[in-house]
């Protein structure tokens, strides 16, 4: 597999924020958006054997825990990923997989627990998302939302309502988008849309969803990789 970075960090986002993770991070895109914070993930890495990325997930949290599988675009090198999902479940291993969705999920193994990223119109990359994973979806897994509008908003709630999600995944996640040049003071000023200003849509609409902050942006400096 090409690799970008395997690192031990908090896990900064989703209904599991804030515990313990190893973060597999694959190369390679084949989506562009516009506040993407992960350019670095487009190209490059170094090939790894699956024996060495799970030795090297084994050296960092030796006694099990969470993993997270992302990117780039992890199911662009779907052909290993999955069976690299299925080992590190054999191993006692919880797995995070982080997709846009834009690739087909049916292959991903049943324990492993989805991170959907359904892309909004600002984007930049509206409509990638494959509308087929919507039967993929399971009570284990989530589906995000960044959200850098009032536009990108509605577009999350029409959505979220449309396709019944709440009864659908076990969570719904707004979260802000943070300007991709962000650097030094780690507060909400880089976001681009404020979080009480989404947190007030979100109320006076009755969205059944939770209001997600990329908490590792905020511990630590927000240009800052590998946390």
């Amino acid at each position: 597999m090409q690799i970008i970075e395997i690192y031990r960090s908090l896990q900064g986002e989703s209904s599991y924020a804030g515990l313990p993770c190893v973060f597999v991070r694959l190369a390679g895109c084949n989506l562009r958006c516009t506040w993407c914070d992960s350019e670095y993930t487009f190209s490059g890495g170094r090939r790894m054997t699956l024996e060495e990325i799970e030795d090297e997930v084994r050296r960092l949290s030796p006694d099990g825990g969470l993993v997270e599988i992302t990117g780039g675009e992890p199911l662009l090198q779907e052909g290993e990923c999955v069976p690299l999902m299925d080992r590190l479940l054999a191993s006692g291993y919880a797995v995070l997989l982080e997709t846009s969705g834009e690739r087909p999920l049916e292959s991903v193994p049943s324990q492993v627990v989805k991170i959907v990223d359904v892309k909004c119109p600002d984007s930049g990359e509206p409509d990638t998302f494959n509308m087929e994973n919507l039967k993929a979806l399971t009570p284990r897994d989530e589906v995000k939302f960044v959200i850098a509008s009032r536009r990108d908003y509605e577009f999350a709630r029409e959505f979220v309502r449309e396709h019944n999600l709440g009864s659908r995944v076990a969570s719904v996640i707004l979260s802000p988008a943070f300007r991709k040049d962000a650097a030094g003071s780690r507060d909400a000023s880089h976001c681009l849309v404020d979080p009480r200003e989404l947190a007030e849509w979100m109320l006076a609409d009755g969205l059944q969803a939770r209001l997600g902050l990329q908490i590792h942006k905020f511990i630590w400096e927000p240009s800052l990789k590998g946390v």
